[in-house]
């Protein structure tokens, strides 16, 4: 019990760590990865680039999903454009879980020692907010290394191990626990990031990690749908032409994941690179696929959701949205322009 107690405390630990690194690199660069975003999208393929800049830095392609959303509600961006965007951030997302594949424990202690220095002495200020960022990204680290200890000893249960033999018989099983384990963690680079770990102890084989991989990055399409479902729905299309692009990109790379392990992992050696690998070819390989379909995916998407007619709407707020409020000058920006 106090093995599960450190796994689950350890899983705790790592998706705490990516929110304060998401939260704080919001704060400090909010305004001007907003400026970046909107100067960049001219064409669809510098939108696309833009896209994997921004989410490597936040952290997650939900942030982006929800900024380039409320481009879209405010009729600064045209929709085809945003899914550009959305396609690059998802790149962008795999870059940074490729990243964190390496062993950087020895960067844990000192992330969190100049983190908590900066914090403390400059509460208030930008600094103490980078602060926020070291302290979270030491966190990660030194979670990911809490996750191989735990995993390595709960492994020996009899319970853990038929539980894990469920899983390999299941690809859809396995894609419907990765896409709830990423709703539930707000997170599909901490959920990239565990599978890995647990691949990398052999706590679960490659098959089993690639599919959990796959609904990964189906939950992180179901949580910009989710985020954003009571906002205007200019803003909700962003979210589910996103989701649609996922959702045939998965139904594509199914089939493919004997295939890439037969031939990638005799290559790739280690098993955690195998699937941040996995993670990275797939959305790489969806950008490619898709980035020629923004117009025709944006169709669909205002044939699902179309747009309410000014007129018709009455008095109801057209710029303002409810998810900007975890970024201030989003939240600002949309209230302005209400005014």
């Amino acid at each position: 019990m106090q093995h599960l107690l450190n796994l689950l405390a350890a899983i705790a630990l790592l998706v705490w760590g990516t929110h304060m690194v998401r939260t704080g690199i919001l704060r400090v660069f909010g305004a001007n990865l907003r400026q970046i975003l909107a100067r960049s999208i001219s064409n669809r393929f510098t939108a696309a680039l833009s896209g994997i800049g921004v989410t490597a830095v936040v952290q997650s392609s939900t942030a982006t999903a929800l900024i380039v959303s409320s481009f879209v509600g405010q009729g600064l961006v045209a929709l085809p454009l945003a899914l550009a965007v959305m396609l690059g951030a998802d790149i962008g997302t795999s870059l940074m879980a490729v990243a964190f594949s390496f062993d950087l424990s020895w960067l844990s202690p000192l992330c969190v020692f100049a983190g908590v220095v900066l914090f403390l002495a400059r509460p208030d200020t930008n600094a103490g907010r980078f602060g926020r960022i070291l302290i979270g990204l030491g966190l990660m680290l030194m979670a990911l290394r809490l996750v191989s200890a735990s995993t390595q000893i709960l492994t020996q249960a009899p319970a853990v191990k038929a539980l894990l033999e469920s899983l390999g018989s299941d690809l859809l099983l396995e894609i419907t626990v990765g896409a709830f384990l990423t709703v539930v963690s707000y997170s599909s680079l901490a959920v990239v990031l565990l599978t890995a770990t647990l691949v990398g102890t052999s706590v679960i084989p490659s098959d089993v990690a690639l599919g959990l991989v796959l609904g990964a990055n189906l939950g992180s399409g179901l949580l910009a749908v989710i985020t954003t479902a009571r906002s205007a729905i200019e803003v909700r299309q962003v979210p589910l032409g996103n989701l649609i692009f996922k959702a045939l990109g998965i139904v594509a790379a199914a089939p493919l994941i004997g295939l890439w392990l037969r031939h990638a992992r005799p290559h790739l050696g280690e098993p955690a690179s195998v699937v941040v690998l996995f993670h990275l070819a797939f959305n790489l390989l969806a950008g490619l696929l898709f980035i020629g379909w923004t117009q025709v995916i944006a169709r669909w998407v205002q044939k699902l959701l179309p747009a309410l007619d000014k007129g018709s709407a009455g008095g109801r707020h057209h710029h303002l949205d409810p998810s900007a409020l975890a970024t201030p000058s989003l939240a600002i920006s949309c209230a302005v322009r209400e005014a």
